[in-house]
């Protein structure tokens, strides 16, 4: 072993020791300890306000007829099951962001509350869902539902700084003028802008749907969010402690740890009524809902324009974009709509796999989301600190992530052989 490499491991292993310690502080002196004994009250109120008021909620659910039959067939619950779980998620969401900007002093005043746009955005999506999961709205409402939240977020400039990082080589910072006719000059700041406002939306979009699809088991989106929201929480302290902000440009650094602890508070206060066997679904409230908070916190990772923060973000997320891809290639090579719904999802595919056993399916799928997790949190971790280039995650991410896409493939198209086969 070379000089180098044994400095730049006893690096690696001090970082590593002082963050789990908790006494790694930024410039603003600013601890995760500090941290996390300032914002755990926003976790707690979201928690116990969502476990109280998740029976209420199924209660009106029942009383007003908004309930799941199953189908015998994608849907495998046994019985009726109340919708509008979204509702008591949304009420937990709100009770911690009011905790939050009333109660949270520990803080350092420069870290922002949540803004604004964020707000609207939620309000926007949960209406959408709720309009669906009661009146099984048009997929196109559902759409222009998405976007007035997307709508929402640009509003407070969330999505920008992400275009701009991946522009920046090409365009140069925003004060560049690209071209001047007559007297208007265009800046590269107006394609950051509109370039933003789109990468918004459709992460938005896809983000929305990706989780949506996933909610096909119970308890699995649910939880899988909650190790999501675990992901998201270490790597936004590892910003917040972690990388220079001498020149003043992170704004969303407290936003997005009350984003974290909110959304996981909500998630396991509703996780014990959602687990096998569940008593009620989140429904496309829920599921809209969950798949728009998750967006928002990884577009905030870009907020200083470092696209392999949101990289890191996109990893923790790659469960339902790996299902969302895979369901487009699978329909793309049986010839069916992109709309069509079948049960060749992963979690269909463990449910088969383990005879029935939705709670074995639903852990082992918690598992894999851990591991997408743990790649999220290592390659932040490499490129806040810059201990090691990243190229190792990135690698070891890829042949995961393939892997499992082919055998998933592979299963899906061996289930149609079979169908096929038999109806010859």
């Amino acid at each position: 072993m070379t000089d180098i490499e044994l400095d730049d491991n006893l690096i690696f292993e001090s970082n590593f020791l002082d963050f789990i310690g908790g006494s790694f502080e930024s410039a603003g002196d600013v601890s995760v300890s500090s941290l996390l004994n300032g914002y755990v009250p926003v976790f707690v109120v979201s928690f116990f306000v969502t476990i109280l008021l998740t029976p209420i909620v199924r209660h009106l659910a029942i009383k007003s007829g908004v309930i799941d039959h199953p189908d015998g067939d994608r849907k495998v619950h046994r019985f009726p099951i109340a919708y509008l779980g979204g509702v008591a998620i949304l009420g937990g969401l709100c009770a911690g962001f009011l905790f939050s900007y009333i109660f949270v002093p520990s803080v350092p005043m420069h870290y922002e509350l949540v803004p604004i746009g964020v707000l609207l955005g939620m309000f926007a999506i949960s209406l959408t869902g709720f309009m669906d999961d009661v009146w099984h709205w048009d997929p196109r409402l559902k759409i222009a539902g998405q976007l007035v939240a997307a709508a929402g977020l640009t509003l407070s400039g969330i999505g920008t700084n992400v275009a701009s990082g991946i522009l920046v080589p090409f365009f140069g910072v925003p004060e560049t003028v690209l071209f001047t006719l007559g007297d208007f000059q265009f800046r590269a700041a107006e394609i950051y802008y509109w370039t933003g406002t789109f990468l918004t939306a459709f992460f938005v979009i896809g983000g929305c749907n990706a989780a949506n699809l996933i909610d096909g088991l119970d308890g699995l989106l649910t939880g899988t969010s909650a190790v999501m929201a675990v992901g998201f929480l270490v790597i936004s302290l590892l910003i917040a402690t972690g990388l220079d902000d001498s020149q003043g440009q992170r704004k969303f650094d407290g936003a997005r740890i009350i984003l974290c602890f909110s959304l996981l508070g909500v998630l396991l206060g509703f996780l014990p009524y959602n687990f096998n066997p569940a008593v009620i679904f989140l429904g496309d409230c829920g599921s809209l809902l969950i798949g728009y908070m998750s967006v928002v916190i990884i577009l905030m990772l870009g907020e200083m324009g470092y696209t392999h923060l949101v990289i890191a973000g996109l990893f923790v997320f790659s469960l339902p974009i790996m299902d969302t891809l895979l369901a487009i290639i699978r329909r793309k090579l049986a010839g069916l709509p992109m709309s069509a719904a079948d049960s060749g999802h992963i979690h269909h595919m463990l449910l088969r796999y383990f005879n029935g056993n939705v709670r074995k399916s639903v852990l082992t799928l918690y598992v894999l989301t851990s591991l997408f997790a743990l790649f999220g949190i290592a390659l932040s971790y490499l490129f806040i600190f810059q201990v090691i280039q990243g190229r190792f995650v990135y690698a070891s991410f890829l042949v995961v992530f393939s892997f499992i896409c082919v055998v998933a493939i592979k299963t899906a198209l061996k289930k149609q052989w079979e169908s096929t086969a038999k109806s010859s």
